[in-house]
């Protein structure tokens, strides 16, 4: 992240991240699966075929005891078996293609939801960034859609399974008699007024348990990152760590000890009402049987069906509708997420910017990172195309935040900031940053080699042309001693090289770029002299030809700058050449003395 002024001031003044206020709506959650309606066709088909199976053991068992057993008849009894074999292969077959649709559904689902959600926030501007912890965006990425996952690949197929059963099961019971079904579905009511208030009560719980895991993810990603664990053994706070992240495990325990025992009277009752139903099947069946003709066999495949494919899928039911309940809180955060406004890549009516020179140009702009106070007051300077002008000042003056716009970072609330005459706003972001580089002094690598950090910069680059660039930004002897070259894994955040190593990778993937505004935030500030001499010889290549903003507390980018701009506490107070500005005698001479003077000596 850019330091200075800017960061200070948006941590400060950051305004609450947007949180969507309702509720997730059914016609927004189907759309995630139409693009695979064959699919789940094809698994409602395998669905309603195993269900109809599922009916032959109970019908073939009525009938061995009825016929077969009776009459002594083994060639009726081995036929009755092979008949339940056959059902029971032809189940376990289709039910392992509807586990294979059922996954490929699932995942394709995950995939889309968890790339719309990246891509989205890609597209975030940066007071989001800087306004949340990146441990809670990663939860909501990683384990929020892994959670939606257990409700797309397993809930809702339960649903429709146990659906289906159900209706089969009540159609093939009350066909066969219609006395036995209406005892076997008394106790049915039982089992389902309850689900209201258990659902509401399970889904508060699931939010803020949600919520406890963000704070937990947010911890762990602060802690165990380089910066942080250097940052936790420098202070010694080890055992702070521990008691932190101990208390809030605790509360987050308390919460899901809470979850599980939401409604558990209620599974309790569900469980006896699978008792009491058989009983009822068999006090009314018994009764019938020796009051009339119905036969015992009938009895025994009437409670195999009530157990098996009724009161099963009915309990199954009513905790899926809990989990269903509960799962609406997951998406609900990722569509908070979703529905958050990105950066307007491209604004009504915008246009490319071609051919960029690097006129840039400020005109009476006013900022403010969100809060009361401005962070610049009328700000206006031009800077004509290829020249270098440096932003010098006190800390926290305001000149990061200057660069920041540039590339359109943030939009100021007045005035106008202007590229070959085109107000910012206008243009549409990617033809704007296409030609902007910038080099902060915080540089960052991915965990990757040396050749495909620099490629960022232009993934099309050849071998010769990454070389080319490593030559010019001075770091081509030093990855030549290497032993894998450029192949070489730098390590997170770039952290296996020194501050000065990884300053000009990143001055080399800048050239692969070949931008014409170059931005440079204090480039050089944290690196001894040895390193900013061979950091300088880069940058001067760098910067010629190109118009290049140079933020430097170092006394050799200022000296031969086109033009140095005097920022102090959001303001221009002086511009104009070193030896003018010398003999002025105002803040730039004071900080030249107080700062420089020492360096020229």
């Amino acid at each position: 992240m850019m330091a200075g002024h800017g960061l200070m001031w948006s941590n400060i003044y950051q305004p609450e991240k947007p949180k969507v206020k309702r509720r997730v709506e059914w016609k927004r959650l189907g759309a995630l699966f139409a693009p695979y309606w064959p699919q789940q066709a094809t698994v409602l088909l395998c669905i309603v075929i195993v269900s109809a199976l599922g009916l032959v053991p109970g019908f073939v068992t009525a009938h061995i005891i009825d016929v077969a057993i009776p009459q002594r008849s083994l060639r009726l009894l081995a036929v009755d078996v092979g008949i339940i074999l056959v059902s029971a292969l032809l189940s376990a077959a289709i039910g392992v293609l509807q586990g294979y649709l059922n996954s490929v559904v699932g995942e394709g689902i995950m995939r889309d939801i968890r790339t719309s959600l990246v891509a989205h926030l890609h597209r975030m501007p940066l007071q989001f960034f800087t306004g949340t912890k990146t441990g809670e965006i990663m939860n909501r990425v990683s384990n929020d859609v892994d959670n939606v996952d257990n409700v797309v690949t397993g809930t809702l197929t339960s649903i429709i399974t146990n659906v289906v059963l159900i209706a089969t099961t009540l159609i093939a019971m009350f066909v066969w008699d219609w006395r036995l079904a209406l005892l076997s579905i008394a106790v049915v009511p039982l089992m389902v007024l309850p689900l209201g208030p258990v659902g509401r009560r399970m889904y508060e719980i699931r939010k803020r348990t949600r919520e406890k895991r963000d704070q937990i993810e947010s911890i762990t990603q602060e802690t165990l990152s380089i910066s942080g664990i250097t940052l936790i053994k420098s202070f010694a706070r080890e055992a702070y760590e521990r008691a932190r992240f101990y208390a809030t495990g605790t509360r987050l325990m308390q919460l899901e000890i809470d979850l599980a025992m939401v409604g558990r009277w209620f599974i309790a009752s569900v469980t006896a009402m699978v008792v009491v139903g058989p009983a009822l099947v068999w006090l009314g069946g018994g009764w019938l049987a020796v009051s009339s003709t119905l036969k015992v066999g009938v009895i025994v495949a009437f409670v195999s069906f009530i157990q098996g494919r009724l009161y099963g899928p009915a309990a199954a039911l009513a905790g899926i509708q809990v989990q269903v309940v509960s799962a609406l809180a997951v998406f609900e955060r990722i569509f908070d997420y979703l529905d958050m406004t990105p950066e307007e890549y491209d604004p009504p009516g915008a246009t490319e910017l071609p051919n960029v020179a690097g006129d840039i140009q400020f005109e009476d702009v006013h900022f403010s990172y969100g809060g009361e106070r401005d962070v610049l007051h009328g700000v206006s300077f031009h800077v004509r195309p290829g020249d270098v002008a440096a932003f010098v000042g006190p800390s926290g003056a305001g000149k990061t935040t200057i660069t920041a716009l540039v590339p359109r970072f943030y939009d100021p609330q007045g005035g106008r900031v202007l590229v070959d005459g085109h107000d910012l706003r206008t243009l549409t972001l990617e033809s704007l940053r296409r030609d902007i580089g910038i080099v902060t002094q915080e540089t960052y690598l991915f965990h990757d080699t040396i050749a495909n950090n620099l490629r960022y910069g232009n993934p099309s680059a050849t071998d010769a042309e990454i070389e080319a660039a490593a030559r010019a930004a001075n770091i081509a002897d030093f990855i030549d001693r290497l032993p894998d070259r450029y192949e070489t894994v730098v390590g997170e955040r770039g952290h296996k090289l020194s501050g000065g190593e990884r300053q000009r990778l990143a001055i080399a993937r800048v050239l692969l770029k070949d931008p014409r505004i170059l931005i440079l935030d204090e480039a050089t500030s944290s690196l001894d002299y040895e390193n900013e001499a061979a950091i300088q010889k880069a940058l001067e290549i760098v910067m010629r030809g190109r118009t290049s903003l140079v933020i430097a507390h170092r006394l050799s980018t200022v000296l031969s700058a086109d033009v140095i701009f005097v920022v102090d506490d959001g303001r221009i107070v002086e511009s104009g050449r070193h030896a003018t500005l010398l003999a002025r005698g105002g803040l730039y001479s004071r900080l030249y003395r107080t700062q420089f003077a020492g360096l020229s000596a």
